[in-house]
């Protein structure tokens, strides 16, 4: 199977996100055991005068039987080539090149001496997920992030 039957290429990925999207994410602590879950909205915003997006994420976090409120703000302005997306926090600092122009791609972030490993693979224009795995000395972690477009 070649990776056009697999995956849904974006040709403009700021394009394909902005918009609203319901998050659902699976935390696995993957040497306690422990697992937890997300659950919420994304909104992808136009992001005044970068010609970017702004990434607003609320919802409920539920771990080890407590449940908090969870936000994260990123911001996706236009990459190096065209159609791709310069990731970054919310303070401008860099976090991760996203490019689907094939429907799926892979970016690893190092945060101190542990690394952030993320596959994004688009389904189709209404559905898209994440899986990060994060190692380290202090982390062994799985995040799996599944998103459907609303409205």
């Amino acid at each position: 199977m070649d990776v056009q039957q697999r995956y849904w290429p974006v040709a403009d990925v700021l394009a394909h996100l902005a918009g609203r999207w319901r998050v659902e994410r699976s935390v696995r602590d993957l040497t306690s055991g422990d697992a937890g879950h997300f659950s919420g909205v994304t909104v992808f915003s136009t992001l005044d005068g970068a010609g970017g997006l702004l990434h607003e994420e609320s919802g409920e976090f539920t771990w080890r039987g407590t449940t908090r409120s969870a936000t994260r703000t990123l911001r996706f302005l236009p990459g190096a080539a065209p159609g791709t997306a310069d990731v970054r926090f919310a303070d401008g600092r860099p976090f991760h090149e996203l490019d689907l122009t094939t429907g799926r791609f892979v970016a690893d972030h190092p945060c101190a001496a542990d690394l952030y490993r993320g596959e994004f693979t688009v389904r189709d224009a209404d559905h898209w997920r994440t899986v990060w795995r994060v190692g380290g000395p202090a982390k062994d972690l799985l995040l799996t992030t599944d998103y459907a477009r609303e409205g």
